[in-house]
């Protein structure tokens, strides 16, 4: 690998760390930044360019393991926390909670993966994507409750849950937002922004590593030794960025809530839309 190549490789790795849990789309932006600018398939091939996209996400999902370790740990039993319990004595947020919540994305996903791979992976799908999330955060803002009940992870409900997934539903369509799409959907039942964005991050781990591994084990073969020192570079920095970007978006979200985020992908959206067809 060239100095040129392995910097194209950082700065995939800082757009995918950056993206991945703010709510603007990763996978928009990765479309944007490499399929219409560094083209990393003319020297990586088609296959193994996507195969780099997978390995460099599970950087992503590495850091959210780091900030969010108690609450994960506490789900499966394996760490204590001080706080609010039931009338069993165990934290109220349990597994059930993530699980009913990724469900519904999880066998979309798995139902219409090929679809979806095929058909909506283009500019043309990230520019409507990235404005119907827009007008749905903003609606979030404006419509939902003034003064949520939901102020932590602990009093999210079952139903909360379940349709906090069907809103993640949405985010399989590129460009839309797997966070910006949940938070929204919180915001709507009640949560205030720091709880749903917190329920995003917990509830994404398992959906996402597990498309992951899913997707690296089909793409195996097309790892090769040569392409090896891009793919770590491109790892490390998701990581990096990812936990730089996650800590700095969760001390915000409660102050700045969705809006800035929405106006941000319109003006993408609109920029595109210019390039693209004018």
């Amino acid at each position: 690998m060239t100095i040129i190549e392995l910097l194209k490789a950082l700065l995939l790795g800082f757009v995918e760390g950056m993206t991945e849990f703010a709510p603007v789309s990763s996978t928009g932006h990765m479309i944007i930044v490499d399929d219409m600018w560094l083209q990393t398939t003319d020297f990586l091939g088609k296959y193994s360019a996507n195969t780099f996209k997978i390995v460099i996400q599970l950087g992503s999902i590495l850091a959210v393991i780091v900030v969010f370790w108690k609450r994960l740990f506490s789900l499966i039993g394996l760490y204590k926390i001080e706080g609010e319990h039931d009338a069993s004595g165990t934290h109220k947020l349990k597994l059930r909670h993530v699980l009913i919540g990724l469900l519904p994305a999880a066998v979309l996903g798995l139902l219409f993966e090929d679809f979806i791979d095929e058909n909506l992976f283009s500019i043309d799908t990230v520019i409507i994507g990235l404005a119907a999330g827009a007008i749905l955060m903003i609606a979030a803002d404006k419509l939902g409750p003034k003064e949520p009940k939901t102020t932590t992870l602990d009093q999210i409900s079952y139903r909360q849950a379940a349709l906090v997934g069907l809103f993640q539903c949405i985010s399989l369509w590129p460009g839309f937002s797997r966070s910006g799409s949940t938070i929204s959907g919180g915001v709507f039942l009640g949560m205030n922004h720091r709880t749903a964005a917190d329920f995003t991050f917990i509830m994404a781990v398992p959906i996402m590593f597990g498309a992951s591994a899913l997707s690296l084990v089909k793409n195996w073969q097309y790892i090769e030794m040569a392409h090896l020192s891009f793919y770590i570079v491109g790892f490390i920095a998701s990581f990096g960025f990812a936990l730089l970007s996650i800590r700095f978006f969760l001390k915000l979200i409660n102050k700045i809530k969705l809006v800035p985020f929405a106006i941000y992908r319109l003006v993408l959206a609109a920029i595109l839309a210019v390039i693209v067809y004018m």
